[in-house]
């Protein structure tokens, strides 16, 4: 462990360049050769997703939602596998909380560097992990708790942003500093994901040891993608999370629709436009979560037709409004936030999701035998119905202070620049 107040290069200090070796080929700097990227490969597919939140706030370890996870390994091929965990930093709440993986020596000073300049920086430290058999040449993996410190050229220009300030540095790290990705940057949650199982990437990152409110989590069978350590889910941007099972048909609508604001998809993957179609109604917008997962599975003409005249014009400007954020093709999402979560199926329920409850703690995951493994007297299981949110906000005496995103002001208010 170890803190300070800024981000300093630690380079295997006190020992012999042969003594670094095996260090540094342990912590993944030894690969030569490339590694395929997203839109480089198609393996057809499918995944396996999970999550457990308790609405009082209550932290739980991680051993339920790997067992919910670990139950459904046939889903997975074991080329990705995460987990999403909020609550789990409660010391440095206030801070924004980085998990990075770097490539090579070079790739974590670049980033430290610009972090030093954008951010001021708590304590960072390696992420503690436990070696695994099937995990093979890992990235080396670092967190950093920061808060903005922006150049002064920034904020003589610009009405400062923290959460637009932040966003933009995360999408420079990821596409101008080789060797180094950012995994999660939402404050008091974190994201711990690689290639492999989700049990194996579960043990590897110890989740066990941490207490989070909510969980989700995500075995990956790739879709048109090969497996890396980036490319695993969750797809993450601020405290944003989503774990997503399905392919997206409309990803190239999608895509150009969020790069119109400046959103960098550098992944290819249709879960990260996801993601960042709820930034950017939710944050940049506006609008409630619920609300946002209307809008990308909004009714088809043939039911706007058939609805009352006063509800059908509502319906019909959305579509005219937001045509390029409808969301096409079979899946099923679970949403994370430091709100709650948000649990949503295509239209025509072509990805299966069950939820069931047992007090105040709410369950999900792609098939029944999970939550009934780690809830077996679970009560109210169902299934989520096709292109209706299931929201589920943390009780409000468990953020008093902060109002939720998720049902703020339902689905019948359009921002008023965009009307």
């Amino acid at each position: 462990m170890q803190s300070t107040n800024n981000c300093a290069h630690a380079q295997g200090r006190g020992r012999t360049p042969a003594e670094n070796q095996p260090f540094q080929q342990h912590r993944g700097y030894g690969f030569a050769a490339h590694r395929p990227r997203e839109g480089e490969v198609r393996i057809p597919s499918g995944c396996a997703i999970a999550g457990i939140m308790d609405r009082s706030g209550a932290r739980h370890d991680g051993r339920d939602i790997v067992r919910a996870i670990a139950l459904m390994h046939d889903r997975s091929n074991g080329l990705g596998g995460g987990f999403a965990a909020y609550g789990i930093y409660p010391d440095y709440a206030d801070f924004y909380a980085f998990h990075l993986l770097f490539e090579s020596h070079e790739a974590r000073r670049a980033t430290e560097d610009f972090l030093n300049e954008h951010f001021l920086c708590v304590r960072q430290e390696r992420i503690p992990t436990t070696p695994q058999k099937s995990i093979v040449n890992p990235p080396d993996s670092w967190r950093f708790f920061l808060t903005p410190h922006p150049p002064k050229h920034y904020t003589d220009f610009n009405e400062f942003d923290p959460e637009e300030y932040t966003m933009e540095c995360v999408f420079y790290i990821n596409a101008h500093i080789p060797g180094a990705f950012v995994v999660s940057s939402g404050k008091n949650m974190g994201v711990f994901k690689g290639v492999g199982y989700p049990e194996d990437i579960g043990a590897y990152y110890r989740v066990e040891d941490y207490k989070a409110w909510l969980w989700t989590a995500h075995g990956r069978f790739p879709t048109n993608t090969p497996g890396w350590w980036g490319g695993s889910h969750p797809f993450t941007l601020l405290d944003w999370s989503i774990v997503h099972n399905g392919e997206i048909s409309s990803y190239d609508t999608n895509r150009r629709f969020v790069e119109q604001y400046d959103y960098e998809c550098n992944m290819q993957t249709d879960t990260e436009v996801i993601t960042y179609l709820f930034d950017l109604l939710v944050r940049r917008e506006g609008f409630s979560e619920e609300a946002a997962a209307h809008i990308m599975t909004a009714p088809s003409w043939d039911d706007i037709d058939r609805m009352p005249e006063e509800r059908a014009k509502f319906e019909a400007a959305l579509r005219y409004t937001y045509p390029d954020a409808l969301v096409n093709g079979p899946f099923s999402i679970i949403l994370g936030s430091n709100d709650g979560l948000l649990a949503l199926n295509d239209r025509l329920k072509l990805r299966s999701l069950i939820a069931g409850e047992k007090g105040s703690m709410v369950y999900l995951a792609s098939e029944q035998a999970p939550i009934q493994l780690v809830c077996p007297d679970v009560e109210n299981l169902r299934s989520i119905e096709g292109g209706e949110p299931f929201v589920v906000p943390l009780d409000k005496s468990a953020r008093p202070d902060k109002p939720s995103r998720l049902m703020a002001h339902g689905i019948e208010t359009i921002p008023e620049g965009r009307r």
